[in-house]
């Protein structure tokens, strides 16, 4: 018959298997939801386009360059290669929008900024006697300086300043490239 002292942990023990049997389904789905998905994870990331192809001349802003019509800028301009190869594209020489600045050229894939080289600066006001931050590339110093979305690199040991600005994007092909240049065209300065 009916046990009104053991009715209570009957009950007590039916919630405790009911509820913890709702935690485990709770768990379940959780679990099969992570490791299946739920089917749509391409349509909440559309694939990004390409960006729209930059056509015609590339330009530049001026910047004083008072050694830009030096014998050694001449002989780097002319040497520069038609190409670039950067991280995912090879870039190309590009023309440069009038007025151009003089001592100065820019490559391109036509989809990201340029990388842009200039001859003839002035001394940039980050290179000092105290610089610790100069870097070698191919036998070459460079003091790197950062901005928003590229750096800008300043040759550090030749008898002219050049910069050599490079896309984040660009990886250090180019400036591989141009160190190797360098190299080849101009003279090391005594330290």
């Amino acid at each position: 018959m009916f046990d009104p002292c053991c009715s209570g942990d009957v009950d007590r023990t039916r919630v405790v298997i009911a509820a913890g049997l709702a935690v485990v389904l709770i768990v379940g789905v959780i679990i099969v939801s992570l490791v299946f998905g739920s089917g749509n994870d391409q349509a909440a990331q559309p694939e990004t386009p390409p960006a729209p192809l930059r056509t015609g001349p590339v330009p530049l802003v001026p910047v004083p360059a008072p050694a830009a019509a030096s014998a050694d800028c001449a002989t780097l301009i002319q040497q520069v290669p038609a190409t670039l190869q950067a991280d995912k594209a090879v870039l190309t020489k590009a023309a440069l929008a009038e007025p151009a600045p003089p001592a100065s050229v820019a490559w391109t894939d036509q989809r990201s900024d340029p990388v842009v080289l200039r001859c003839g600066l002035e001394k940039p006001a980050e290179l000092t006697p105290t610089t610790q931050n100069l870097r070698a590339i191919d036998g070459v110093s460079w003091l790197p300086v950062e901005g928003p979305g590229s750096t800008t690199w300043y040759l550090a040991d030749r008898p002219v300043y050049v910069a050599l600005t490079i896309p984040a994007a660009a990886g250090t092909g180019p400036l591989q490239d141009i160190s190797t240049l360098v190299t080849k065209t101009l003279p090391k300065e005594p330290s």
